[in-house]
């Protein structure tokens, strides 16, 4: 058995730090002189430091003997060098080498107390004002007490990353408040793993039947199932999982959810004679949005005078010979202050829309256009020709500073400035989000609502799209005539084969859709690479950068994260002056494709040219590397027209985009697709993934793999049945 020894030594250089987990490689000169490589979990590490490390010395195979840290105390530095090292790490904002040096200059061996106990001493220094000081000050307190409670996080096993988000929340008295409940940090906002604070909770000695474990445990299901589509759950559904999670009797539950009810954290209600459980917040938008919908079905416009004749002439300007059913969408768009408009690919949706735009132009009405998610944002700017943003945008949601939790400025009482809303991508949009749209609709305004429900679900709960469109209540048009210019593309002609169970045709060589077998994994996945990086730039003259490479799952040779390494290899390899950053398991790179995967709302950026500056990059967001500053620990990324640096704490907003899932490309357009195709689970190989997979190409669809894969997809129409109410409720079948 190893024994393990004390080491105490002054941190000299920071090697590698993964932010998401604080698995750290660094310098330290020990206290006899020798330099020594320390790893293990130490968050945040600065140059400068002074280090109390216990653990072992280990030799690696490929770096040599190392220290591995089991346990540590931070020091902070002594001597005039130590400090003036950890002052110019920047690791205090506004604080870098040549003002590192004036301070320490100034202020000596005793900087540090200044900055902990008279910050507006450093006013004292030139170049620092009043204000700068106590700034200085407060990040100095907050990085100590952040340091602290990182090591507290991860000696009891705890996510280090959620360290930040609870320091926000509880400030320096957090340890106490988790010390009295540990279950907080499973609420909305933090979400940390339920097992891994139980674990803890029962470390620190609660019992199993504790009723904050309980409350905990039930809050826990609900929202774990708001992330498979569901917005409430059976009474005895709940209780028998929150027992199975618990390992208590069911009647423990029950009482528990009974509790909660009374003191309303959650509702209980009665839907086709069963009872069932929400979480408020979920309660109020399904309620709130049939009342809605009901009432803007009701609302009728008189219908404007030359109505067939101004139709005529929109299909003269824009030179469209709408179809029959076209043009009873585009006249009940006139009348109607609620029109649901749905249809597969080729037949017309997107002509509509058009149409619509132009003829509320006509007769005077203020149009705004919205989507999910930027690119189907920018899709639409692009066909209609106005301006279209994303709902999050429309909203102007934005992050409370003081909870961290999201907000929408537009509501009810600051309603949109709008005598129209047309919004595409329905299919995508849940409970939650449609909720705080129709709450901030004005009076009299009317809403168009366009989608494809054959498409996947939301990734929030519930799908009130394809609710809206069973209930039967609702003014809708469904088309489904395809053009016969959309006829002559297989993409579109095998889209609609798999929609009703057909097997794609895979044989055609001259079309816009093609298929290569492959024999094993590894062959998929080089095919794909070769594909992107030589053979369609090379002979369809397509540039890799306009080749979407997709995928049902992220395992596998085949699945995104071992795609994303190998074309990354292919398409961007290293070279020398080009910067890296090595983040959790991938190494991003300068001029790497990423792609944004958390709604941001508060993130700075600025135009490519100047003109304008914002807030808010979005989920689906896809960017470009510019460039990678290590000495700053900042990256930039360049979004279309918008220039973005992120810090790199920031970095888990970001995740490598030269190939994604099929999930994550819902709502976007790309001009050539390529889909692997190979094994993965019963969930992921369905009917509606490769349906959206193929509907998101424009002129080229190809698919590498197998052709059993494709014909278990074509198949497999099993989609998991999320719990809903909405359509019951529009129905009326809530009383």
């Amino acid at each position: 058995m190893i024994e393990t020894e004390l080491l105490q030594g002054v941190i000299t250089a920071v090697i590698y730090q993964n932010y998401e987990n604080g698995y750290t490689v660094l310098r330290m000169q020990s206290q006899d002189g020798q330099t020594v490589t320390v790893v293990g979990t130490i968050p945040l590490p600065a140059v400068g430091e002074r280090l109390m490390v216990t653990g072992r010395w280990t030799s690696h195979p490929s770096y040599g003997k190392q220290f591995e840290a089991e346990f540590l105390e931070r020091l902070l530095p002594e001597t005039r060098a130590d400090i003036m090292g950890y002052l110019s790490s920047r690791i205090l904002k506004g604080i870098g080498p040549k003002m590192a040096a004036r301070i320490v200059e100034h202020f000596g061996e005793k900087t540090l107390q200044i900055m902990e106990r008279e910050p507006e001493r450093l006013a004292e220094v030139s170049g620092i004002s009043l204000a700068k000081a106590k700034s200085i000050g407060e990040d100095f307190l907050s990085q100590v007490g952040m340091r602290h409670l990182m090591e507290f996080f991860t000696l009891h096993h705890l996510p280090a990353e959620l360290a930040v988000k609870t320091y926000k929340l509880y400030g320096e008295a957090t340890v106490d408040i988790l010390y009295d409940d540990p279950y907080l940090l499973t609420e909305e906002g933090l979400d940390a793993p339920f097992g891994v604070v139980d674990q803890f909770a029962i470390e620190l000695g609660f019992a199993g039947n504790d009723t904050r474990r309980i409350n905990a445990g039930i809050l826990f299901e609900l929202r774990y199932n708001l992330s498979a589509g569901h917005g409430f759950l059976p009474l005895d559904k709940l209780a028998a999982a929150t027992a199975q999670l618990l390992s208590i009797e069911e009647a423990f539950a029950l009482d528990s959810i009974s509790r909660l009810v009374e003191a309303q954290r959650l509702v209980l209600d009665n839907l086709a004679n069963t009872q069932i459980i929400y979480l408020p917040a979920i309660y109020e938008a399904e309620v709130f949005t049939s009342k809605k919908l009901l009432t803007l079905s009701q609302d009728t416009y008189s219908t404007p005078k030359n109505l067939n004749k101004l139709i005529s002439g929109l299909s003269k300007t824009s030179g469209v010979d709408y179809s029959d059913q076209q043009k009873s969408a585009i006249r009940a768009s006139a009348t109607s202050g609620l029109l649901l408009i749905t249809g597969g690919p080729g037949t017309g949706k997107t002509t509509i829309v058009k149409g619509i735009v132009y003829l509320y132009e006509i007769m005077g009405l203020s149009c705004v256009l919205a989507a999910p998610t930027g690119r189907a944002a920018k899709r639409l700017t692009e066909v209609t020709g106005q301006e279209a943003s994303t709902i999050h945008r429309l909203l102007e949601a934005g992050i409370d500073p003081h909870t961290g939790e999201m907000f929408f400025a537009k509501d009810a009482s600051n309603p949109l400035k709008a005598d129209a809303v047309i919004v595409d991508e329905m299919s995508m949009v849940d409970i939650s989000l449609l909720h705080h749209l129709l709450k901030a609709l004005p009076e009299g305004c009317r809403l168009v609502l366009v989608g494809d429900p054959d498409q996947l679900p939301p990734v929030g709960p519930e799908s009130p799209f394809n609710d809206m469109l069973r209930s039967g209540c609702l003014p809708s048009m469904r088309l489904t005539e395809i053009f016969r210019q959309a006829q002559e593309s297989l993409i579109v002609m095998n889209a609609h084969r798999i929609n009703q169970g057909i097997m794609p045709e895979l044989r055609n060589v001259k079309s816009d859709f093609f298929f290569l077998p492959c024999q094993s994994e590894d062959a998929v996945a080089q095919t794909i690479c070769s594909l992107c990086a030589t053979r369609l730039p090379q002979k369809m003259g397509i540039p890799a950068d306009q080749i979407q490479v997709l995928s049902p799952s992220k395992k596998g040779a085949a699945g995104t994260v071992a795609l994303n390494k190998l074309l990354q290899s292919c398409l961007n390899p290293p070279a020398p002056g080009k910067k890296e950053r090595q983040y959790g398991e991938f190494s991003f790179r300068e001029g790497d494709r990423v792609m944004q995967i958390h709604n941001n709302y508060d993130i700075m950026w600025k135009k490519t040219d100047g003109s304008t500056v914002g807030t808010g990059i979005f989920n689906g967001d896809i960017g470009c590397i510019q460039s990678i500053d290590p000495a700053m620990e900042q990256m930039t990324v360049i979004f279309d027209d918008r220039i973005v640096e992120y810090d790199f704490s920031q970095l888990t907003d970001l995740e490598p985009a030269y190939a994604m899932t099929v999930h994550k490309s819902q709502g976007s357009e790309y001009r050539a697709v390529v889909l692997s195709a190979w094994n993965g689970s019963a969930y992921l190989l369905n009917r509606s993934v490769l349906y959206t997979a193929i509907t998101r190409a424009r002129e080229l669809l190809i698919i590498v793999g197998k052709e059993e894969t494709v014909a278990i997809m074509t198949q497999n129409a099993k989609t998991g049945r999320r719990y809903t109410g909405l359509k019951l409720r529009l129905q009326g079948k809530d009383a």
